[in-house]
């Protein structure tokens, strides 16, 4: 609880301060602008694994972004892993943005790299290069098709070479507030004696679900989903095999 109690305090304190800093410093007169979201969750999946135990979690990210395209950015989320390790995830980015605007889809390109952090339990750390690219209104008005692809030569900490590739495609339902999204990506490490998914290199993990965007309260947006993978879990726990077998993912999300 306290570590919920701390993120809850971190995510309004940082909301107050991107309105004072906005009144009183003029971002927008130095080319900068700031934005961030808190979210609550029943479950923290990273790319189709529980992050929780399956249990809830809350989580808050802040970006600062110059008009040049470049940005820096820090996401945070209480973490389970089961086993009396970190209770704090908290991920600092930097990166590159650019819209290709003589392109009718006016693709975003976005390069960086993003640290995976866990205050007091470095040997967990590790930093992963990514590059997305994002279409918009590519089938339908308003939808969005996100692909990206991401490198680490210390995947989880364990010191080897890892890919990890995800498409993405979301679609609102007409003028309803409703959407849907899907997603699937693929992760393979290089060394399976150093890390493994129960003794394989590589797996699957999917997510399909609808969202709905609240017109009455700017920003906030709820998403059920269902998320999962197709890790073997032979010989694991009913808890362990929860953890990556397809559930439902219930989420509440303000973005200012």
């Amino acid at each position: 609880m306290q570590i919920i109690t701390k993120l809850l305090a971190f995510g309004i304190l940082a909301s107050t301060a991107t309105v004072s800093m906005a009144e009183e410093n003029s971002l927008s007169n130095l080319g900068l602008t700031f934005s961030g979201s808190a979210a609550l969750t029943s479950d923290y999946r990273f790319r189709g694994i529980t992050q929780t135990s399956n249990d809830p979690a809350v989580q808050a990210g802040f970006t600062l972004a110059h008009s040049s395209g470049f940005y820096a950015g820090v996401w945070g989320s209480n973490v389970n892993f089961g086993d009396g390790g970190p209770h704090l995830e908290l991920d600092p980015s930097i990166g590159y943005s650019t819209t290709l605007e003589n392109f009718s889809t006016k693709p975003v390109i976005d390069v960086g790299v993003v640290y995976y952090n866990y205050p007091s339990y470095s040997d967990l750390n590790w930093a992963e290069l990514y590059g997305k690219v994002t279409l918009k209104d590519t089938v339908v008005s308003g939808d969005s098709l996100l692909t990206n692809i991401n490198f680490t030569n210390d995947y989880a900490g364990a010191d080897t070479n890892s890919w990890n590739i995800n498409f993405g495609y979301s679609a609102p339902f007409g003028a309803t507030g409703f959407g849907g999204v899907a997603a699937v990506g693929y992760t393979v490490v290089d060394d399976k004696e150093k890390y493994s998914f129960n003794g394989d290199d590589n797996y699957v993990d999917w997510k399909l679900g609808v969202n709905y965007g609240f017109k009455s309260v700017q920003g906030l947006s709820a998403e059920l989903a269902a998320v999962g993978t197709n890790i073997d879990t032979d010989g694991w726990t009913s808890a362990a095999e929860r953890g990556v077998e397809t559930g439902a993912v219930f989420t509440l999300t303000k973005a200012f």
